[in-house]
């Protein structure tokens, strides 16, 4: 189908790239602008903001409790932002749909940023509060059940790479991972996936922008071979989590996100690769209050309850 009409509108209605040097303090700010108020979000139970003590240091979370209830499963959320723009702020209304819609006690990670904080950084937070989740289960009022992983865009990576990094030093406790349009291959070479061509222009995402945006996550000489950068370089993939891998039809990132799915199956994982029609990337930060990809929430969900 033809990108949905409400997303071209948006679309056609953004300013052109002026060509200039990317200003992450600009382009964050902007974003930060377009949050709407407290009063305008969607209720829930509670919504406080804390700080996770992890051996990567102190990390800032936003714990969403979506009602009253002795236990509940946890999710942690990793936001989506290229590695440099994106924070609880500019994603609390995606953290808050997925604890109202699964019913999961949501932890979203104010991870660092690049270029302040390049590779490992963000990774190495990510990582810890997992591990800080687990630990403090009881004043979470984990019932130690599901423990959930879930990203969009780099968020998805470190859904990835976390997971991977997990089970790599025996920590089997992770029992999902979601990947909402993932970002898992930052080789820059154009050629090595149909999509990267075929959504080039005109989507919002463009291919273009990829170098320059992971460039500042990579700033500290990252290797974009190394399977925690680019998690579909690790040629292990059993054992790993089930995971649900959502993709959008017109995202330059499509075909990166599949093949994942895909070879996590061939490793003998339970995935399921879900495309939505007519979106391109980010749609679930930007245009999940339209319906038909507001149910993004309920497929993960539904996902979620069948384990």
């Amino acid at each position: 189908m033809p990108l949905h009409p409400e997303i071209a509108e948006v679309l056609a209605g953004l300013p052109a790239p002026d060509g200039g040097p990317l200003d992450p303090a600009a382009l964050r700010a902007a974003e930060e602008a377009q949050v709407p108020p407290l009063a305008e979000r969607l209720p829930l139970h509670k919504v406080e903001d804390v700080t996770a003590r992890t051996a990567s240091g102190e990390v800032p979370v936003r714990i969403y409790t979506p009602a009253a209830a002795d236990g509940y499963g946890l999710l942690v959320y990793f936001h989506g932002g290229a590695f440099f723009l994106g924070s609880l702020e500019t994603h609390d209304h995606v953290a808050r749909s997925l604890a109202e819609e699964t019913g999961l006690k949501v932890v979203s990670v104010g991870y660092r940023l690049a270029p302040e904080a390049a590779f490992p950084a963000g990774l190495d937070d990510c990582h810890a509060v997992v591990r800080w989740a687990a630990e403090e289960g009881e004043s979470l009022a984990w019932d130690g059940t599901t423990l959930a992983l879930a990203g969009d865009s780099s968020g998805g990576a470190f859904v990835a790479a976390v997971a991977a990094k997990a089970h790599d030093e025996g920590f089997h406790r992770i029992t999902h991972q979601v990947l909402y349009y993932p970002s898992l291959d930052l080789d820059f070479d154009v050629d090595r996936y149909a999509s990267l061509r075929e959504n080039a222009v005109g989507y919002g995402l463009e291919t273009a922008a990829l170098k320059p945006f992971n460039a500042f996550y990579l700033a500290g000489g990252a290797d974009p071979a190394d399977p925690l950068v680019s998690p579909i370089k690790r040629a292990d993939l059993t054992g790993l989590p089930p995971a649900l891998v959502v993709t959008g039809e017109y995202d330059p990132l499509r075909d990166e996100g599949e093949l994942y799915g895909r070879r996590l199956r061939e490793a003998g994982v339970e995935a399921t690769v879900s495309r939505y029609e007519g979106a391109g990337h980010g749609f679930v930060q930007h245009f999940s209050w339209i319906p038909e990809y507001h149910r993004v929430f309920a497929e993960t969900r539904d996902f979620l309850d069948r384990r």
